[in-house]
């Protein structure tokens, strides 16, 4: 009994685990939009050359995220993609949109998972 308890809390504690190292899901259609649009500022911004954080500071400000750490979280991941990217803005901001709509909001393909 011990040993079976002892199992299921670690997977219990794999299964979230993972979970904590995938991007925020959007949770709408809108989401997705709003990410997309995001992610041809972002790329934009990265494509300027401008420091990561001076872009992380313009983004807070451009989509008053500073309250939600839910999109806080989604900015940053877009923003690290960004600066990884080699894409056109507007590529990147596509693949990111059809990515996003195909997959119930799940945007990880592109934004690669949190380590």
């Amino acid at each position: 009994m011990k040993t079976a308890l002892l199992a299921a809390l670690a997977v219990t504690a794999t299964l979230q685990a993972s979970l904590a190292w995938t991007a925020p899901r959007a949770e709408s259609a809108q989401e997705c939009a709003i990410a997309a649009d995001m992610a041809i500022v972002a790329r934009s911004l990265a494509q300027e050359r401008i420091d990561p954080d001076k872009a992380n500071a313009i983004m807070t400000r451009v989509y008053d995220v500073a309250e939600s750490d839910r999109g806080k979280a989604l900015m940053k991941d877009i923003l690290e993609a960004a600066y990884k990217d080699q894409r056109p803005s507007q590529r990147f901001a596509e693949q990111l949109f059809s990515t996003c709509m195909k997959s119930a909001g799940n945007m990880d393909t592109v934004l690669g998972r949190r380590l």
